[in-house]
């Protein structure tokens, strides 16, 4: 089963999704030049937000949870960093910003622009 990521300028990625969550990954940091700890999720064409690292089951090994579990076959994702930031030091509270990693989402995919923000 293989996916296609879109990142960077134009950039995108056949991936297979027969593998384990924690491999997809790190390959998709490593193609997409970002660092480990970097969290990351997919935007898929119908503006559905995958959160490949928060969204696992409870009880679910994060290790062992496999790629396809949570991804569609034959789909066109674009990748996006999660970014959180605490917002005053000593609360729980913190802000979460989605930035895609495909330069010019406006221009190629209108309608994921919107659904992004």
């Amino acid at each position: 089963m293989f996916i296609k990521v879109m990142f960077g300028a134009g950039c995108s990625v056949l991936v297979n999704t027969s593998c384990r969550l924690v491999n997809l990954t790190a390959h998709l940091r490593q193609k997409a030049g970002l660092p480990r700890d970097a969290t990351i999720a997919l935007l898929a064409e119908d503006g559905n937000l995958v959160s490949l690292e928060e969204d696992l089951k409870e009880g679910a090994s994060r290790a062992q949870t496999m790629g396809n579990s949570l991804l569609k076959e034959r789909t066109t994702y674009v990748l996006i960093r999660i970014i959180s930031k605490v917002l005053s030091p000593g609360e729980d509270m913190a802000s979460t910003r989605y930035e895609s990693l495909l330069e010019n989402l406006d221009d190629r995919y209108p309608e994921l622009a919107g659904a992004n923000r």
